[in-house]
Formats: C-alpha cells, sequence, structure tokens
C-alpha cells in the first residue's frame, strides 16, 4: 500500500494537479490564519499594538493607512516563509529521498581553451564558446 501511494504522489498527471489544488487552498487558509491570528500579534507584542491596521498619518486632510500596507507584508513574508520551510523543504527532501530515476551519466571531455568540462559531442564549448573543442 505505502509503495502504491509513493507511486501516485511521485508521478505528475491531471488529477494530481487538482489535489494539489485542493489541498493547495485548504492549507492558504491554515496559513492565513496563523499569519493573523497568532504570528502578527506575536509581532505586534513589543509595541503593544494588536494590528498594525490603525496606524495612520495625516497629510492636508489626506489619510495615509501604512499600517495595512505593514500587515499586508508581513502577511507576505510569513506566508513565504511558512510554505518554504513547511512544504518546500519537506517535498524537496522527500522527492530527493525517493528519486526513481538513476543519476545521468554523460561523458565529458575538457575544452582545451577554458579547461571546462563539456559534453564528449559538443562541437562548440558552452562556456567559452572556442570552437577548437
Amino acid at each position: 500500500m505505502f509503495k502504491e501511494f509513493r507511486t501516485f504522489v511521485l508521478r505528475g498527471n491531471v488529477v494530481d494537479l487538482a489535489v494539489g489544488l485542493v489541498v493547495g487552498a485548504a492549507f492558504g487558509a491554515v496559513v492565513t490564519s496563523l499569519v493573523a491570528d497568532v504570528i502578527t500579534p506575536i509581532i505586534t507584542i513589543p509595541g503593544d499594538i494588536p494590528n498594525f491596521e490603525k496606524l495612520t498619518w495625516t497629510i492636508s486632510g489626506s489619510v495615509i493607512r501604512y499600517g495595512s500596507f505593514l500587515n499586508t507584508v508581513i502577511a507576505l513574508l510569513t506566508i513565504a516563509a511558512a510554505v518554504f520551510f513547511f512544504v518546500v523543504k519537506p517535498v524537496n527532501a522527500m522527492m530527493e529521498r525517493f528519486k526513481t530515476e538513476p543519476e545521468v551519466q554523460q561523458p565529458t571531455k575538457q575544452c582545451p581553451e577554458c579547461l571546462s568540462n563539456i559534453p564528449e559531442g559538443a562541437k562548440r564549448c558552452a562556456f567559452c564558446t572556442s570552437s577548437q573543442v
């Protein structure tokens, strides 16, 4: 059963994408709640402001709501960090562990001009563009 589940997770097709979108939408709601209800209040503890939303400047009768902008920037950064550390890193580690295809071993030769390793069948060096390969 685990092998079958692993095969399902590691292949890519339309059904997998649809499942990913549904799970992603649910995960987005969880992360947004985490940022709004937990992380933002913790960040605002030192200033005794529970929410940056009320921070404003008034210039010539115009109200500039920079607190709302700060909330949005904090939300963006914390959501990006949460997605990176709780989704991207674990999935990359899992994909590396359960890699199904073998490493590609391509024969190479050394470019006489820049001494870079290039594919054996190359007619021009990709690094120095020398044609004397």
